[in-house]
């Protein structure tokens, strides 16, 4: 039946199948770069500057701080499961073990469209720094029917090409790339700072004003129910503006789905996932002061979504450091890729391996990685960013995400009380109140985003319905245990 439950003991046995075993190389260290540089990058260098602009005012910085206390409290419940449960598949495993194969399907086919989007999000973001960089159009060109995106071509490839060489390989290019990334973004800060003016954080929640997006459909789901008039600017727009800006924290949850190819997982996911988040914070914020003191919000509403980083630096002057920020883009950027698309591919080996999508897509090659996962996802995911627009598609990452973040905090109250005996290398304090308020403030995020988001949400998950019935819970191999046994 759907609401059957894979076992702790059951998942952590599957990880020894040898057609299906992940080579366990990675330590906490791997697990913090493979964080800050998977979370570093897109919230920086793409979405701050155009949130601030047209949504928030100077309170972005207020809005980076309710979506890392919204971020902060799931990655405890995170570091809990992963340590308990250290088996690829980070949401998705763990609902299995609590909510039942129905719940895990859904979650696992929630965190498919998370990672498959933000992939192709974050790689046509970098094609456009590629033009910037070495100061063309972008790369794209046009075949008449179809315009092909071919940077994102480009970057898909190469990063398709390093996770099925190895996920420590993977881990030592993050790290190289990181370092050039945190030196831009300390850049942008210590240059930025000699340049703030107090008059441009006056005022520092604006006025409320319907905006772009602040009517219908696309104004978010709360301002619709209570009847407000948009959601840009004012304290509608500050929440608004923490549940977008929460895609600049996507990423921690990844170091979850590598907890299976850790060698110490029950000490050292929850070291890595609390340690990214809390150094991608600082910075966050720290980058976030810095960009509204040195323009006023109103120059980057007027330059719209093109607005970035290097927008305020130029409108002060400072040509030589938009390109250094370019760069350091660029670079970051590509490890944001990287490491969504491992956690895409290990989401996939995840679910193949229990049977929910063809078993035989799981068998792991000789350098210990999915070889035959990784290339489909590279592929789909080349496929998607190269050829579709896909512009205003983040929101659909963000719903995605704090979905998983939910089941997974309801997710650590259900095992504590169904399995108290397990051994758990790390305990979220304050249960089930601090799970709770995870809940809480996930749900009132969500509501944050835009109606129609939420309208493209649940058709997506309607399809995952429809495929399960149809395929996976026929060919579940849990299914098929629990048959043979009733039969013997």
């Amino acid at each position: 039946m759907a609401r059957r439950t894979k076992s702790v003991e059951q998942s952590i046995a599957d990880t020894d199948d040898p057609d299906t075993r992940l080579r366990k190389d990675l330590n906490w260290w791997d697990l913090t770069v493979f964080g800050v540089s998977v979370v570093i990058g897109a919230g920086i260098f793409t979405i701050t500057a155009s949130t601030a602009g047209n949504i928030t005012g100077p309170a972005i910085s207020i809005s980076f701080v309710l979506a890392a206390i919204a971020c902060g409290l799931a990655a405890l419940c995170y570091a809990e499961f992963a340590s308990t449960v250290p088996v690829a598949g980070s949401a998705y495993t763990f609902s299995y073990a609590t909510f039942g194969e129905f719940i895990a399907w859904i979650i696992g086919w929630d965190l498919i469209l998370e990672f498959a989007v933000a992939s192709a999000v974050v790689a046509k973001g970098w094609s456009s720094y590629l033009g910037e960089v070495f100061e063309f159009g972008g790369g794209t060109a046009d075949f008449g029917v179809v315009q092909l995106d071919w940077g994102a071509l480009l970057i898909i490839a190469f990063v398709t090409t390093i996770l099925a060489l190895g996920t420590k390989l993977s881990a030592g290019v993050s790290l190289a790339i990181t370092v050039i990334k945190v030196a831009v973004v300390l850049l942008v800060v210590a240059v930025g700072a000699f340049y703030i003016k107090a008059a441009n954080y006056s005022p520092f929640v604006p006025p409320a004003e319907p905006g772009e997006g602040g009517r219908g459909t696309d104004q978010s789901l709360l301002s619709l129910i209570t009847g407000a008039e948009g959601s840009s600017y004012g304290w509608y727009g500050l929440l608004a503006g923490a549940s977008i800006v929460f895609f600049a924290f996507i990423g921690f949850d990844v170091v979850a789905t590598t907890a299976e190819e850790t060698k110490n997982p029950q000490r050292d996911v929850s070291r890595g996932i609390l340690a990214s988040l809390g150094i991608v914070t600082v910075l966050y914020v720290a980058v976030a002061l810095v960009l509204t003191g040195m323009v006023h919000y109103t120059e980057l509403r007027e330059a719209g979504e093109k607005a970035n980083l290097a927008t305020a630096f130029s409108a002060n002057g400072i040509d030589w450091a938009a390109k250094v920020i370019s760069i350091g883009a660029l670079a970051g950027l590509t490890t944001v890729v990287i490491v969504l698309v491992l956690g895409q591919t290990r989401v996939f080996f995840a679910m193949s391996r229990d049977g929910l999508i063809p078993r035989e897509l799981a068998k792991t090659g000789r350098h210990g990685t999915p070889v035959r996962i990784t290339l489909i996802v590279g592929v789909l995911v080349a496929i998607t960013a190269s050829v579709f627009p896909i512009g205003k598609l983040e929101e659909m990452v963000n719903i995605g995400t704090l979905f998983a973040f939910v089941l997974v905090s309801a997710g650590v109250i259900v095992l504590r009380r169904s399995r108290p005996d397990l051994e758990r290398g790390f305990r979220v304090p304050g249960v089930p109140w601090l799970p709770i308020a995870s809940i809480v403030a996930c749900v009132w995020l969500m509501l944050n985003l835009t109606a129609l988001t939420w309208i493209r949400f649940l058709i997506w998950m309607a399809v995952g319905v429809v495929i399960y019935f149809l395929y996976g819970r026929r060919h579940s191999v849990l299914g098929r245990r629990e048959s043979q046994t009733l039969s013997a």
